[in-house]
């Protein structure tokens, strides 16, 4: 597949381009609710734990070692970047989430966390996935961003790779929504618009995380560790917690193993 050309078109297009890709994904898991009212625990913890382990791959293999290798390239003592970015993402994502109001899923509404509001239950689960589609949406950008100072065809591929296991595991984001939003009482209709649209902060987020670095690049070091930090926070946080709930935890870790392989196999292939 010739990329050449890809890498003629503004990367701050490339960028939103990437991540309605990856919101058509939440979109198409959320579509699931026209066909299930109800998903399989075992089912839905193999699936979030799948998404756990692409993004704990994503954010070694495309965010972290670049990183690494760009600091390293420009004379900068390599950690330094990493870990600066690294804590700083996941610092961001801990005030967001003691902020933004929000419910895990399987939680009672009194498990509620950030700042207290009367919202209705429903609406605290759409946040919960939008909280966690932030980091996602700006790892995309930032990567997409990169090829302004990096304008190479393996600079390229790892960003789409980056797109595609985003993508993947929206798959079950979206569904992990609206599929409960239909439990709530919700019509199918309804249930999916909320679904869909807690991926749509996913290309808000990766046009100004592509535009970010393009006006600054010597922060890119540090924004795609940054992205790596946020993305490590959401999982330790959300995903590995919600997969393991039940007692078919061995599925969960398993779909981790396999997300995890399947990132990293697209990264390096086609990085």
């Amino acid at each position: 597949m010739n990329l050449e050309w890809i890498l003629t078109i503004n990367p701050v297009l490339l960028a939103l381009i990437a991540t309605l890709f990856t919101w058509g994904i939440t979109a198409f898991g959320a579509s699931m609710v026209f066909f299930f009212k109800t998903i399989n625990k075992k089912v839905l913890n193999s699936m979030l734990g799948f998404a756990a382990g692409v993004m704990i791959a994503a954010s070694f293999w495309s965010l972290l070692k670049p990183s690494i290798e760009m600091a390293e390239a420009s004379g900068t003592t390599p950690w330094i970047p990493a870990l600066v970015g690294f804590l700083a993402g996941g610092a961001f994502l801990l005030i967001i989430d003691k902020i933004l109001p929000h419910l895990h899923m399987g939680l009672s509404i009194d498990k509620a966390e950030g700042i207290k509001t009367p919202w209705q239950r429903s609406i605290l689960l759409v946040l919960a996935i939008t909280l966690h589609n932030i980091p996602e949406g700006l790892a995309v950008g930032v990567a997409f961003g990169a090829l302004a100072s990096n304008p190479t065809t393996g600079a390229l591929a790892g960003a789409i790779a980056l797109a595609l296991g985003i993508g993947l595991q929206n798959f079950p984001e979206g569904a992990a929504v609206s599929i409960p939003l239909r439990r709530e009482g919700f019509s199918r209709l309804k249930a999916f618009h909320y679904g869909q649209l807690s991926g749509i902060v996913e290309p808000i987020a990766g046009v100004i995380g592509a535009y970010l670095v393009l006006v600054m690049t010597p922060i890119l070091p540090y924004a795609l560790s940054f992205a790596a930090g946020a993305m490590i926070f959401v999982v330790v946080e959300e995903l590995i917690p919600e997969s393991q709930t039940g007692n078919e935890t061995d599925l969960s870790t398993i779909g981790a193993m396999l997300g995890f392989a399947t990132m990293m196999v697209l990264d390096v292939a086609l990085g």
